[in-house]
């Protein structure tokens, strides 16, 4: 199983240290580092800044919002890439939620899983430069013909020729329609909350999507990159400590990244069996008492989401969650010497 560097989005400064961690994953071998975007930095900037000092590790946008730019200008932003780090790049897109797209970029959230299935086939267009670019499809249309059209619009070809015809295109997925779709279209998942304990109810949702007609990948080179915390710890009271600190994070998730109407989050813990405890924690979240929503938090569910323990522990943990069909984890780090350790470790 290959290990990634999740460097996340900003908050509210750019972090420090970064080209630390970076240079100390290349070294340590780390396959490769991923980059977000919410609603302040962008997720391919700090790839192409900080990714310049390194040769081979790959870089991964974890995710790009498919909503704040064009399929074609998301296109532009991966060839550049791609020419720039002579071919190590890995999109990672996802629909975000309602909340964002429509609040902050302006454009409506309807039919998630159409506009996403449009999205892919403008990118391979592109990428693929085999002819002009056009999409017949409702949401992107090529060329544009809608309201307040010139009617000046034609199908063109990107100017520059890709260095990769077919650059790698993981998903961002939760429900089961998405992750049928993702198995379907995308090169690879990038779930938010799979764990060893949650990933039966995923398998049944992938194997409906590689068994539809022209799905581009099997269970055999399709890839899953898994989020979680690793942290290795000498005892079990230095393990409820970092158990502990991880719960504000789980808390803000299951209760306040979303409209309660519509927290796609919230919706994984319910199909994980935290229904109940979901329902309450939102409630608490959204009505400003989240100390109280995260002191609800079980250790259970955060010894699940994440893996924390002793070295033997760790490897354990780690080969569970290879087992149930992860090829990728996606890890946070704080410095270079943590960096080192959990790849020594798992060597």
């Amino acid at each position: 199983m290959k290990l990634g560097l999740q460097l996340g989005y900003w908050g509210a400064q750019p972090p420090q240290g970064v080209g630390e961690l970076v240079a100390a994953a290349e070294e340590a071998g780390f396959d490769a580092i991923f980059t977000a975007e919410a609603w302040g930095s962008d997720a391919f900037t700090p790839l192409a800044w900080w990714g310049r000092e390194t040769e081979r590790i790959k870089l991964g946008t974890s995710i790009v919002q498919m909503s704040g730019r064009t399929p074609t200008s998301i296109a532009m932003h991966l060839m550049t890439l791609d020419h720039l780090s002579n071919g190590r790049v890995i999109l990672g897109m996802g629909v975000s939620g309602p909340q964002v797209v429509e609040g902050w970029y302006g454009q409506p959230f309807g039919k998630p899983l159409a506009r996403t299935r449009e999205v892919v086939d403008i990118i391979r267009k592109v990428l693929a430069r085999e002819d002009k670019v056009t999409n017949d499809g409702p949401h992107y249309p090529l060329p544009f013909r809608g309201e307040n059209s010139v009617g000046l619009g034609k199908p063109l070809k990107p100017i520059v020729h890709p260095l990769r015809a077919d650059v790698p295109i993981w998903l961002g997925a939760e429900g089961p329609k998405n992750v049928a779709q993702t198995a379907e279209i995308a090169d690879g998942w990038i779930p938010i909350f799979y764990t060893p304990r949650s990933a039966g109810m995923y398998q049944p949702w992938l194997d409906e999507g590689f068994a539809r007609p022209g799905a581009r990948r099997t269970r055999a080179d399709f890839e899953i990159a898994a989020t979680c915390h690793l942290q290795v710890v000498e005892n079990a009271e230095q393990k409820q400590l970092v158990l502990d600190a991880i719960k504000p994070s789980v808390s803000l998730y299951m209760g306040g990244m979303g409209a309660q109407e519509a927290n796609f989050h919230n919706q994984v813990f319910v199909r994980m069996g935290y229904e109940d405890l979901a329902k309450e924690v939102q409630q608490l979240y959204l009505s400003g008492e989240k100390d109280k929503a995260t002191s609800l938090i079980p250790d259970e569910l955060v010894d699940d989401m994440h893996i924390v323990g002793t070295p033997g522990e760790v490897k354990e943990k780690v080969a569970q969650w290879e087992e149930t069909g992860v090829t990728t984890l996606l890890l946070s780090a704080r410095s270079a010497d943590e960096i080192r350790s959990v790849a020594e470790l798992l060597a």
